[in-house]
């Protein structure tokens, strides 16, 4: 048995899917139920996935799918208990598939480790800038990377691993303290951690004190 808000939320995760093949956004859904924040819509999604009523898909989006209706197909709304019935299944266009959203975290600059930088944001992205992965995106500050055409407020779009080649643009955690954005290199025993801009000098460190947190996997940038 859903709760009234649950029902109500797969009702209109379900109609705008069959209107445009997209879920709604995280922010539709707040209005929609009249909600005060966003962590709502968070606890009732989370309800309906424990429940098998929708799923969340990958790096799709907008990403959730309905997977079937409630047993009791109608529920009471909480304003003046009126029965509502759970629409019947139509065919509807798959998921657009053309943007994803990622999260988005802060501003990556010195003496922020990324986990301070977490947030519940997201940014659409064109899903061509994207290979399979898990991905997140990075606020740019300063002019360390202008040379490779990373600007000062431009979105670094993220692939999470822990591992990267030599000559990759990574974001490096330094002694659990600074988050960088920069070219890594290994010699001599050392982590070489490169800036694009010849006013910088590169930051060698032992091995140890370094954590490859995601590599480079596309950039965006705004103009105003």
């Amino acid at each position: 048995m859903l709760t009234a808000k649950q029902h109500e939320l797969l009702l209109f995760i379900q109609r705008k899917l069959e209107e445009t093949g997209i879920s709604p956004s995280f922010e539709e859904m707040k209005e929609a139920l009249d909600l005060k924040s966003k962590s709502g819509v968070h606890r009732l999604i989370s309800a309906l996935e424990e429940r098998g009523f929708i799923r969340r898909l990958p790096n799709r989006a907008r990403a959730l799918e309905v997977l079937r209706q409630p047993e009791n197909v109608t529920a009471k709304k909480p304003a003046n208990d009126t029965v509502v019935p759970f629409a019947p299944p139509r065919a509807r266009p798959e998921p657009a598939n053309d943007v994803v959203e990622i999260p988005l975290h802060g501003r990556i600059a010195a003496g922020v480790p990324i986990e301070a930088l977490e947030s519940d944001r997201t940014l659409p992205v064109p899903a061509a800038l994207l290979g399979p992965g898990d991905h997140y995106a990075l606020e740019v500050s300063g002019d360390s990377m202008v040379e490779a055409g990373i600007l000062d407020g431009d979105y670094a779009l993220v692939k999470r691993t822990d591992t990267a080649r030599d000559g990759e643009i990574v974001v490096a955690l330094v002694r659990d303290e600074e988050a960088t954005l920069k070219y890594l290199r290994r010699e001599n025993g050392m982590v070489r951690l490169d800036p694009a801009n010849a006013q910088y000098d590169p930051q060698i460190y032992p091995p140890e004190d370094v954590r490859v947190q995601g590599k480079l996997a596309g950039l965006l940038r705004r103009y105003h």
